[in-house]
């Protein structure tokens, strides 16, 4: 079974996420809207999709507590497969899962916990590329 088969996004916190945006989107081109921007690819295992895959990257608020209970300033999501049997096996592996899996119209998104406290987003798009 795969487990990760790409990066889902980038998620970091700043003082002033519309000014980040901003910066980036003037200094780096990166086409910026609301929640920050995504950069679309062709998935070589999903190629027929109906919409490309896509790559987040998203600034936070200073003061948000999504990444909680890490004490970091960032979180990766990673792209998974299969997610219920990905958290059956991770749980079979002593791995800390956190909190409730959700289930979105765009994916299911679950999280768990490394060895260095850094909590991990993993998320199964549906099936249209998303």
């Amino acid at each position: 079974m795969k487990r990760v088969t790409g990066l889902g996004g980038v998620f970091f916190k700043t003082k002033d996420p519309k000014k980040i945006k901003d910066w980036y989107g003037k200094h780096l081109g990166l086409p910026v809207n609301d929640y920050g921007c995504a950069f679309e690819w062709i998935d070589p295992d999903h190629k027929d999709a109906k919409v490309p895959a896509s790559t987040a990257w998203s600034p936070f608020k200073e003061e948000s507590d999504y990444f909680q209970p890490s004490k970091k300033e960032f979180m990766f999501n990673y792209r998974v497969e299969n997610l219920v049997e990905l958290l059956k096996l991770l749980k079979e592996e002593g791995v800390e899962i956190v909190g409730e899996m959700q289930d979105y119209p765009y994916g299911k998104f679950a999280w768990i916990m490394d060895p260095e406290g850094n909590k991990i987003e993993l998320w199964e798009p549906k099936d249209d590329g998303f």
